[in-house]
């Protein structure tokens, strides 16, 4: 089993300088998750990257909740779509080659 590294969210929160209730509205929009460690709630590592440009998209570019939601999905609809052409041009290269 694979463990896991974990980020107080209280500690992100103070590092980053926003506010809780925020990230807990993120958890609430499904857009990151939240582990419950040791009565603590923890962001996992592998997270904290996607957690901070939703951090800088709400306070840099003062978007609210909804919107930083309909961006996080049009982001990843472009992230899927990409990897889909990249699929597609991989099988026209094999018959370009021939």
């Amino acid at each position: 089993m694979e463990t896991q590294e974990f980020i107080p969210v209280d500690v992100f929160c103070i590092h980053h300088k926003v506010e809780t209730a925020f990230v807990v509205s993120l958890q609430e929009f499904g857009l990151i998750e939240i582990a419950n460690i040791n009565e603590a709630d923890c962001i996992p590592v592998h997270q904290l990257s996607e957690l901070e440009k939703l951090v800088r998209l709400h306070e840099d570019l003062q978007i609210n909740l909804e919107g930083i939601d309909a961006v996080a999905h049009l982001l990843q609809h472009i992230k899927e779509m990409n990897k889909e052409m990249q699929v597609l041009k991989n099988r026209l290269s094999l018959y370009e080659d021939v």
